[in-house]
């Protein structure tokens, strides 16, 4: 059938970095009629080709973002970070309401129609491109792989938001046919997950294992097993595997589409899956090498602080040890943009930088890293001063030693030149609350509180010492603090630095560098084949086939390879390993990684949904949000930092909320579509 495809052809296809400075002409089909070629054309070319392969990366933008502003990005938000925008968008997210505009009815539904349109060009090309006389055997392979990888991908994002969802013939679709026979049903979340998870062992063996630096953003055969691995880990979590409190989430035969039935086999799975992906050798933690001397006059990279002393970490080098690293640095560069894709072996998968720019301005702004970082930047450094941190997040940081962060017991006062030997682990400056001392290294990397220097070295006009390494401070009639008829200050008082860099200034001349976008990278496999070997039972044995074949994984709950996967990102943050006692005891081991992956992993988008995973979403997202007495001004500074119920902030969890709902006209065109429980009332 030779039918005419819309093949939109103002795309650069050199490199994927210039797709998303132009993926946003690709949202406009209506100005493209004319351009039209027949799939013969397109899949013999290789120019028509690579551009329709280019539409598929596309639609990782906007609302399928994983790292971004709430507008695109709400699943960015959990129960660790609050958004203070008007509108009423936090309201009707977090209680799960229906009718606004910027609610689950709105933007955010826009990821489903966006990813099946892409899941049909890829498969498009899949089943076509082997005709292709223009690119060579290899290329084929590599293009087919990378298709076949967005395909699946693009599933794996919508089944982390709606739960089963219907996979479309890889065949492709006959448009042709009834509208009745185009109606598709859900799959089960086992059959997508057992989809999705051959789909990445195939396209592992097409894709490279490693990309040049204009091509980083290209999926790799590395990329294909580590979203293989996350897929098994979801699988096998209790919000999937015999959950019997989903037993109404069925089809319309009445097919239930979550398993009944518990395996602890698919624990298994996930750990192997992981183990692939460990053994195949292409990812390390980034770190910064240690640092005994700072450079005279450069305030913002300090030298490095040492982590307490440990007889057995503290004279080992990484990632024995944290002797020849720097903590600090190795967490905050991950992620603010010193460090670029290329450079950065920890990075699995990632958008690079996620900005669409072009002619539709409602995705110019919002929708990337960058505008992350313009919401937490303060108001004196010309940001917007609208993302706060919870204090549960704030407190969850542990203590430098690894204990836990007591409020009851922490040190009091405030920090001066007086009381520095009471706080040998880090680099408060005088006035901040003392409740911040003595922090475990990914705190200073990650926590803008109250009193923190915002270096801003970038700024360059003649009024830049206004900004340059100041301390911002929250209290109430301060330029970043509470203020009325305005926005633009921090709920709880507590704002954010990761990602930012200590370039990153809105003003006097100043600009924001680059940032990466952490769509999956290697700390999140080692935690999750620890997480997955912790749910074996003891004495229980798996033997699962490595993803090509060539090995059989004998998987088991083992200590030391449970220590595998956690003690590396230990090491890395500075902090000691978890002992014996905790590795040997199931609870409270996956406590522990619980909270491992709350610090190691927050504002990247994977709380919101391990909270749901692990069916522990009520009593977290449910709670109330504390922070601090932003009413208080700095004569009554002691009051600021007594824990009080965030006004205006509130939160709520129902059953309806571990899964988004379908949109009303995806109801309406497909007959065969089921609405996720709890959400009949808008069916």
């Amino acid at each position: 059938m030779n039918r005419k495809i819309y093949i939109l052809l103002a795309v650069s296809v050199m490199t994927f970095g210039s797709f998303f400075t132009s993926c946003s002409d690709y949202l406009n089909v209506e100005k493209h009629f004319a351009d039209t070629q027949s799939e013969d054309k397109i899949f013999t070319d290789r120019t028509y080709t690579m551009q329709w392969l280019s539409y598929c990366y596309c639609r990782l933008m906007g609302d399928n973002i994983e790292v971004g502003h709430s507008r695109f990005c709400p699943q960015n938000f959990a129960d660790d970070q609050v958004f203070s925008e008007t509108y009423g968008r936090y309201k009707a997210y977090k209680l799960g309401e229906i009718g606004y505009g910027y609610s689950y009815s709105g933007y955010y539904q826009n990821s489903w129609k966006w990813a099946y349109a892409a899941i049909y060009q890829a498969t498009v090309l899949i089943n076509r491109i082997d005709g292709n006389i223009d690119l060579t055997p290899e290329e084929i392979s590599d293009v087919k792989g990378q298709a076949r990888f967005l395909r699946a991908y693009f599933y794996w994002l919508m089944m982390r938001r709606y739960g089963p969802v219907p996979i479309m013939p890889t065949g492709g679709v006959d448009y042709g046919k009834s509208y009745e026979e185009l109606s598709y049903p859900r799959n089960t979340y086992d059959e997508c997950v057992e989809f999705i998870a051959e789909e990445m062992k195939q396209a592992a063996k097409e894709l490279p294992e490693k990309r040049n630096n204009l091509n980083m953003a290209r999926p790799t055969r590395g990329a294909a097993l580590a979203v293989r691995a996350k897929v098994y880990l979801y699988g096998a979590s209790p919000l999937f595997n015999g959950n019997t409190e989903m037993s109404d989430f069925q089809d319309k035969t009445g097919r239930v589409l979550i398993s009944q039935e518990y395996s602890e086999e698919k624990w298994a799975k996930a750990a192997a899956a992981a183990k692939d992906v460990i053994e195949g050798g292409w990812y390390q933690l980034f770190t910064r090498k240690f640092r005994d001397s700072e450079v005279a006059g450069d305030y913002a990279n300090p030298k490095t602080i040492k982590p307490p002393y440990h007889p057995v970490y503290s004279e080992k080098n990484f990632p024995e040890g944290w002797k020849d690293i720097d903590p600090f640095e190795s967490y905050r560069s991950t992620f603010s943009g010193e460090v670029n894709y290329y450079n950065n072996p920890e990075i699995i998968f990632s958008r690079v930088t996620n900005r669409a720019e072009g002619d539709h301005d409602y995705l110019v702004d919002y929708c990337d890293v960058i505008d992350l970082v313009k919401h937490q930047i303060p108001n004196s450094a010309g940001g917007y001063n609208m993302h706060s941190m919870t204090m549960k997040q704030c407190d969850a940081y542990d203590m430098a030693d690894g204990k836990p962060f007591d409020r009851e017991t922490c040190l009091s006062g405030f920090a001066s030149a007086k009381n520095k030997k009471d706080r040998p682990y880090d680099n408060l400056e005088d006035g901040v609350w003392m409740g911040y001392a003595n922090r475990e290294p990914r705190f200073y990397a990650s926590v803008g509180y109250n009193g923190a220097r915002w270096n801003c070295t970038s700024a360059s006009d003649n009024s830049a010492s206004d900004v340059i390494n100041k301390q911002v401070w929250y209290y109430r009639g301060k330029p970043d603090g509470r203020a009325n008829n305005s926005e633009r200050w921090l709920v709880t008082g507590i704002g954010i630095k990761k990602y930012v860099h200590s370039n990153d200034c809105m003003n006097h001349g100043g600009n924001i560098l680059a940032k990466l976008e952490p769509a999956l990278r290697y700390a999140d496999i080692l935690v999750s084949y620890a997480e997955a070997l912790n749910e074996i039972k003891d004495g229980n044995s798996y033997e699962i086939e490595s993803w090509d074949g060539s090995k059989t994984h004998v998987i088991s709950r083992d200590i030391n390879e449970m220590r595998r996967g956690i003690k590396p990102v230990r090491m890395r943050a500075g902090v000691p390993d978890f002992t014996d006692d905790i590795y040997g005891n199931r609870d409270l081991l996956f406590e522990r990684i619980v909270h491992e992956r709350q610090i190691e992993f927050f504002a990247e988008s994977q709380r919101y949904y391990d909270l749901r995973r692990w069916k522990i979403a009520p009593e977290h997202e449910g709670a109330q949000i504390y922070g601090c007495n932003v009413m208080m001004d700095e004569a009554n500074k002691e009051a600021f930092y007594v824990p009080v119920r965030v006004a205006g902030v509130q939160t709520a969890f129902s059953r309806k909320q571990y899964f988004w709902p379908m949109n009303y006209d995806e109801l309406q065109r497909n007959k065969n579509m089921t609405q996720a429980p709890g959400w009949q009332d808008y069916d």
